[in-house]
């Protein structure tokens, strides 16, 4: 999963909003290529119809962190998701 939430040290609810990363790819503008990073094992992407939110108690630990030109790619997505 990847956290896609803005950073708030004081939500009015304990969630953050996540978006599964996924090695299938079915050619849609709601998914976004992330390569493969050090932290994944192979060629990935993550899927913005996938979006969810969470309880942050249910994060375990952080594993990686993306490029910043990657995310501004997911960003992009994001406002093609949710029609921005």
């Amino acid at each position: 999963m990847l956290v896609v939430s803005r950073f708030d040290p004081a939500p009015p609810r304990a969630l953050v909003l996540c978006a599964p990363i996924t090695t299938q790819y079915r050619e849609s503008e709601y998914e976004v290529s992330i390569g493969k990073p050090k932290f994944l094992r192979e060629k990935s992407y993550v899927n913005l119809q996938g979006i969810v939110a969470i309880q942050f108690r249910e994060l375990e630990r952080k594993v990686g962190r993306l490029e910043v030109s990657v995310f501004a790619r997911i960003k992009d997505a994001i406002r093609y998701t949710f029609d921005l």
